[in-house]
């Protein structure tokens, strides 16, 4: 499974005093005594080191600021196109003895900031709201205080910006990512060893720390990998696509407050499957999915050969001969718990099987919300399950009715029952030429 990262609702509200009353709010990790006392602050571009552009040292670069006109101040940092990181511009402060960072950069709740060391991240709105404070004030300064960590005011989740998006750049008919999971200020046990590694300054500057809040989708993927041993544990008989057909088919496109999950970016915008995959980790639904998309090694097989594998290489994989049809439709046929269609000039027809693991006497009834610009049937769309038929196979006809080149649209499959809301996402890419230019 491939797992994006998305946002949670807990906060980390730090408080910047001017020596004018006014306060602006941001967000820090920072654990440490508060600057409580006030501070001068200055603009990194306007203490450079000699040589230094503007640029580099405005956003606090290693070795760009002058030592000795930064000692004891609050530096202001902007983000900028080579520099992005809060962290890189605690260190270059911390070297140079420098009393605290204030940290300007696109809205994002990546906290990038050390515990350590006195960092406030603020979004560009508040950093140039301090800038305009400091020009109009003969001896500028803050200072810091940190409340505790609130719970239950963000709206969450959000997809990260730094989360990898798809299409897919391997195989354009496999919908990535799967699934999203928290991956954004994620609570995680640290080697103090490493502690002054990653703040790179001595011993005697900073403090060893045992845990460590950090972001990424490698923070997203061990909430999956634990939800899945979980499952494993009560559907002991699942196998590994079984299990990603229940995460998936049961994932949320909404957000705390039924809102439509939003994607971090410039600007924010709506979430897509290829944002999210089939949407947000719901574990207590994927307890009970009703109907999954099961996938038989051979299945696999089949899709390889599609692809373009030979025999050879597939047998070097597999360590078994399993011989299969080399033929396009494998591509957008296996059994997944979505459909994408990269190339769909007119009409297209996908087939899928769903297993029953609910009630045993179920009827599941079809329900499509089509991609814009796309009729969509489907085949049957009443699903009649009982003791000796567990299994049922059904066709999707997607017919285009717009002549627009390379335009993606999405759109949901859902089974329902009463009880059970089974979605897949649907992806469907419209072309009307087999290239995006031609000589006439």
């Amino acid at each position: 499974m491939t797992v994006a990262a998305s946002t949670i609702d807990r906060d980390f509200p730090a408080v910047i005093t001017l020596g004018n009353n006014q306060t602006v709010v941001g967000q820090s990790f920072y654990t440490g005594r508060g600057l409580n006392k006030f501070h001068p602050i200055v603009y990194g571009a306007d203490i450079a080191a000699t040589n230094i552009d503007g640029t580099s040292a405005g956003s606090c670069d290693l070795e760009t600021l002058n030592a000795t006109l930064a000692r004891g101040k609050v530096i202001l940092c902007f983000q900028s196109r080579w520099q992005r990181s809060a962290a890189i511009a605690s260190k270059s402060v911390l070297e140079i003895n420098g009393a605290g960072v204030i940290f300007a950069q696109f809205p994002t709740k990546d906290v990038s900031c050390p515990w350590s060391f006195p960092c406030v991240q603020v979004d560009f709105e508040a950093g140039t709201s301090l800038l305009t404070y400091m020009a109009a004030s003969r001896k500028p300064v803050v200072k810091f205080s940190f409340s505790k960590t609130v719970i239950g005011q963000q709206l969450a989740p959000e997809i990260a910006y730094f989360s990898s998006r798809g299409p897919s750049s391997l195989s354009s008919s496999v919908l990535k990512p799967d699934i999203a999971a928290p991956g954004v200020d994620i609570l995680a046990s640290w080697s103090p060893a490493s502690s002054y590694k990653l703040l790179n300054s001595p011993q005697t500057k900073a403090s060893p720390f045992n845990f460590k809040l950090d972001s990424g989708t490698s923070m997203a993927c061990p909430h999956i990998s634990g939800i899945v041993a979980l499952l494993k544990g009560i559907h002991p008989k699942w196998n590994p696509a079984a299990i990603k057909s229940a995460l998936v088919t049961t994932a949320s496109m909404k957000d705390e407050y039924g809102q439509h999950t939003v994607a971090e970016g410039a600007p924010h915008k709506q979430a897509d499957p290829f944002d999210y995959g089939g949407g947000h980790v719901d574990p207590n639904k994927a307890l009970d999915p009703g109907l999954i998309y099961d996938i038989k090694p051979s299945d696999y097989v089949c899709f390889l050969y599609a692809m373009g594998y030979n025999s050879t290489a597939i047998r070097l994989m597999t360590r078994v001969h399993t011989p299969c049809h080399k033929s396009a439709k494998f591509l957008r046929n296996l059994n997944l718990p979505s459909i994408t269609l990269p190339e769909l000039k007119q009409r297209m027809t996908v087939s899928r099987t769903v297993t029953n693991v609910g009630p045993v006497n179920s009827i599941y009834v079809a329900r499509v919300q089509a991609p814009a610009g796309i009729d969509v049937s489907v085949e049957p769309w009443i699903l009649t399950f009982n003791s000796t038929t567990k299994k049922l196979k059904f066709k999707v006809t997607f017919c285009s009715q717009l002549k627009v080149q390379g335009r993606y649209s999405f759109g949901n499959l859902y089974w329902e029952d009463g009880i059970h809301v089974v979605r897949i996402p649907v992806v469907v890419r419209i072309v009307i030429n087999n290239h995006l230019y031609s000589e006439t």
